[in-house]
């Protein structure tokens, strides 16, 4: 959330961010609602100081009764401003919500994805054969059944089985190994978080736009990500300057309702409902948090890199970054089976955007108190990394090469063509 002063001094400004990330804001009502507030306020500020002046006379008058009449209808008119100000304030918070975070200078300005800006790109593999998609190879080798998943909870879960069941738990601990080196404090979130902290994670945690399950009869939601019980983890503190950066990586299940239609994505592991996930979160100082995104950029690269999958770095343009994002940088693994890329992670400076809706500020050494910033990252996506092996480490007979880096976690090098 931007500060309510900041978006009426800079109209121009905000309104031509908005315009840029395609997010609808309505400023002209922003302003309304905070003038009415204002006005109530001064009233209100202006009836308490004559209720004092009334109380301090009210002794040694000889008017007390008009006194204490004056006195009476002033609670009455403070108790009417009150509930003005219980209407007005809501409706001003759910407007500025609507508001996104400001846009890096470097960022592309952009309608689709078509202008995301490729920043780096690596070797894609090579194969002397015709490489199978995922979703062959899955069925070819008995990894996972997509039908029965179906059958007992709907379209895109999914059981996974067999050697892939721990590939995965390979994954998250080949990812927790990197960053607890790193410094990171390893976590394991809850899976369900707060309406509350869903909305000021930046995310929407009801409504026909949203992509979060939500419990009917209580103020809770599935997660999507981490994300969101990471941000929530330190809402309405203060923590002190010392103890910053605070690095966590934390795993939780994630739920998605992925509503619409999405082509070749729909298939198999891409795009699902249900999904593990390793995610890099960090509170840092504001002069630090540039610094500390390409820090998490080179691990998720680091990340792919060590697993031996081309890549390439996406520097996210306006209309894809969301409301809460000031920069994202994606990670795509070239997937040859499908002949396309895929994002396989994602990082965002949120700044102190999130912080400002959680109420998360920083103890400076000279006694001074501001909102710090965080940023997030993807460390394993564990069933988009799966995707990437398969198709990228397949074999002419049929069988996958388990990258080198995960034998460790695993009683094969190899899954063999059945």
């Amino acid at each position: 959330m931007l500060d309510l002063n900041f978006v009426l001094r800079n109209k121009q400004q905000v309104a031509g961010n908005a315009l840029n990330r395609g997010i609808k804001v309505d400023l002209d009502l922003i302003e309304k609602l905070s003038r009415q507030r204002r006005d109530i306020l001064q009233e209100a500020e202006a009836l308490r100081r004559r209720q004092k002046e009334i109380s301090a006379r009210i002794s040694k008058s000889e008017n007390k009764k008009e006194l204490i009449k004056e006195a009476s209808e002033i609670k009455k008119n403070l108790k009417i401003l009150e509930k003005k100000i219980e209407k007005i304030e809501p409706k001003l918070k759910e407007e500025l919500l609507k508001v996104p975070n400001l846009t890096h200078p470097k960022s592309p300005i952009g309608s689709s994805e078509k202008e995301n800006k490729v920043l780096k790109t690596t070797d894609k593999t090579k194969f002397s054969f015709q490489p199978k998609t995922h979703v062959e190879l899955v069925k070819k080798l008995d990894l996972a059944d997509f039908e029965r998943a179906a059958k007992v909870t709907g379209n895109k879960f999914y059981y996974l089985k067999n050697e892939a069941v721990l590939l995965e738990f390979a994954l998250i601990q080949y990812a927790f190994d990197i960053l607890l080196k790193e410094g990171f404090k390893p976590y394991l979130t809850p899976d369900l978080a707060k309406d509350e902290i869903i909305l000021g994670s930046g995310f929407t945690p009801r409504g026909p736009e949203s992509q979060i399950y939500y419990i009917s009869d209580l103020p809770l939601g599935l997660i999507a990500t981490a994300e969101i019980t990471l941000a929530g983890l330190y809402s309405k503190e203060a923590l002190d300057e010392k103890d910053l950066p605070k690095k966590i990586a934390g795993f939780s299940h994630c739920f998605r309702r992925e509503a619409g239609t999405y082509g070749q994505e729909s298939k198999g592991l891409y795009r699902v409902h249900q999904f593990s996930k390793v995610e890099m979160f960090v509170h840092c100082l504001p002069e630090h948090s540039d610094k500390m995104h390409r820090y998490i950029l080179s691990l998720e690269e680091k990340i792919f890199s060590g697993l031996g999958i081309p890549y390439r770095v996406i520097d996210c343009c306006t209309a894809e970054l969301g409301g809460p994002a000031y920069r994202k940088f994606d990670l795509e693994a070239w997937l040859p089976g499908s002949k396309q890329w895929g994002e396989v992670t994602s990082t965002s400076n949120t700044t102190d955007y999130q912080a400002r809706r959680l109420g998360i500020k920083v103890k400076r050494q000279n006694g001074k108190r501001g909102y710090l910033h965080m940023l997030n990252g993807t460390a394993i996506a564990v069933s988009r990394a799966i995707i990437a092996i398969l198709e990228n480490c397949q074999q002419k007979d049929g069988s996958i090469k388990i990258p080198q880096v995960l034998w460790k976690w695993l009683p094969f090098k190899e899954i063999k063509a059945k």
